[in-house]
């Protein structure tokens, strides 16, 4: 294992903001592992913690395969993690928002500039990552369908979805595009959780990444049976939103399945605690996303089915 400084930010009146990378193997840049870009992305930096344990074991055991290098990058962004402050702290702008960077622009410009600048040249790019919106997933591989990377590539992960995201103009400032701008195939793992740790969605996500790995015969590695995976796209989900702001109370978690009229979740009166709508499921699906603040606000998609 090589553990080195991928970009440095002197700093005037503290300690340099720093991001740290750890090296497996020799040879072709073959995959970049990304965690947080954002503050509250816990479950992003641990799942990245349980691979470089795993990665060293591999390593160790001489089965990592030769002529491949592995990287791992738990957080690009550990100042906002160390407030526990989503954005960046002093401009509340995204580092997952300014991709390829800009050397001379902003701070996060100059950030993103630094980190791309290192990982750019490999085959494959995984970056966990979160939702815009607050709530638990069930764990699936999302990409972007003008994108390099391939659904039958995706799939190799074994986890139950494969989601084709239609690319938006903000999207091109993120990691994941700009990676197969310059050629690398890029997926986002979303696990169950961000902002606290599930044991087991990290280790799920874990498993994923090693089965993807061995698929593409870079790990040697015993990969148990798949189970099949549903390639759907963003814009099939069925979205149910509130039309009343308020406590949210789930009825149901990710991953349960709901049928046709089934309550899903009551929005009560935070001064009365009284119900003042409930949503209920308009087709027989999967909880595939749910809302997991204690408050929301009116006309959200607070639940996505998948059929």
């Amino acid at each position: 294992m090589n553990k080195r400084i991928i970009y440095e930010l002197k700093g005037m009146y503290r300690d340099s903001f720093r991001v740290t990378g750890y090296e497996y193997g020799t040879g072709e840049e073959t995959v970049c592992i990304a965690g947080s870009s954002r503050g509250n992305e816990v479950q992003q930096v641990y799942c990245c913690s349980l691979l470089i344990k795993k990665f060293k074991q591999l390593e160790n055991e001489g089965r990592i395969k030769e002529g491949h290098k592995i990287l791992v990058i738990p957080s690009i962004n550990p100042y906002s993690m160390n407030i526990q402050k989503r954005f960046w702290p002093t401009d509340n702008t995204d580092i997952n928002r300014m991709f390829p960077g800009y050397g001379l622009g902003e701070t996060t410009q100059r950030i993103a500039d630094g980190v791309f600048k290192e990982i750019s040249g490999y085959k494959y790019g995984i970056q966990f990552t979160s939702f815009y919106m607050p709530g638990d997933f069930m764990p699936h591989i999302r990409i972007m369908d003008e994108g390099f990377s391939k659904t039958s590539t995706a799939e190799q992960f074994g986890l139950p979805y494969v989601v084709i995201r239609k690319v938006r103009p903000y999207d091109t400032a993120t990691l994941n595009y700009n990676w197969q701008v310059w050629d690398t195939q890029a997926f986002s793992l979303y696990t169950t959780t961000t902002s606290k740790i599930d044991q087991n969605g990290a280790g799920q996500a874990v498993l994923s990444v090693m089965n993807f790995l061995a698929a593409q015969g870079i790990i040697k590695y015993s990969v148990p049976q798949l189970i099949k995976t549903k390639v759907v796209n963003d814009t099939d989900m069925v979205s149910v939103r509130t039309s009343e702001a308020g406590v949210f109370e789930p009825l149901i978690k990710a991953g349960g399945k709901a049928i046709t009229g089934q309550p899903l979740a009551n929005i009560l009166n935070p001064y009365e605690a009284e119900i003042i709508e409930t949503l209920y499921s308009p087709v027989d699906a999967n909880v595939f996303f749910i809302h997991n603040e204690p408050l929301t606000y009116a006309n959200t998609a607070v639940i996505k089915l998948v059929q």
